[in-house]
């Protein structure tokens, strides 16, 4: 099956809210997860506070991200944007960059079951580096999840910041926390 991906705009809101569903894609995140607040506590968030937060960044253009379809339904998300607009990435000791108002980050990845294993996230990882560049971005980071040491498939619960394999088919490398459940990658644009 052809999949297309396009950049999200205020228009495909409706879109967003369809592919993640009631959960807010998974345990009602909406892709909010990283842009919690010092401070905040997550479960004062989920949900549908979540949901009317990411309502408005994407409606006033201040969220990034890309999304894929396939035969005309959304079936794949994929956040990006300045590594400041995600608070959280900062407070993650195994996380910290010394020149992260220089990085644009990918942080966030859903692909709806039944379309996973087909080269979703790749495809919107690559739309990702395209428009991280138009915008004059020069370094690309992700945080995919370390690969099973029994080299088993990654459950997806624990796919959502991307595989590991899919930035390393992109040419991204291990910067940082190699050893870490969550590792920092990298790829100048």
């Amino acid at each position: 099956m052809m999949i297309e991906t396009r950049e999200l705009g205020p228009t495909l809101w409706d879109d967003v809210v369809t592919l993640f569903g009631g959960k807010g894609a998974c345990g009602g995140c909406w892709c909010m997860s990283w842009r919690v607040e010092k401070g905040e506590k997550w479960d004062a968030i989920k949900g549908d506070e979540a949901k009317a937060r990411m309502e408005a960044l994407v409606k006033s253009g201040k969220a990034h991200g890309i999304l894929a379809y396939a035969a005309g339904e959304p079936v794949g998300w994929c956040a990006f944007g300045p590594r400041r607009d995600f608070s959280k990435l900062d407070r993650a000791p195994s996380l910290a960059c010394d020149d992260a108002d220089a990085v644009w980050s990918i942080p966030c990845f859903f692909v709806k079951a039944g379309h996973r294993g087909q080269g979703v996230a790749g495809l919107m990882l690559a739309h990702a580096e395209r428009a991280i560049k138009a915008r004059g971005g020069q370094l690309a980071e992700g945080y995919p999840a370390k690969p099973p040491a029994d080299g088993k498939a990654l459950p997806a619960a624990f796919a959502w910041t991307g595989p590991r394999a899919v930035f390393d088919q992109a040419g991204f490398a291990v910067v940082g926390n190699p050893d870490g459940g969550k590792q920092r990658v990298r790829k100048p644009l």
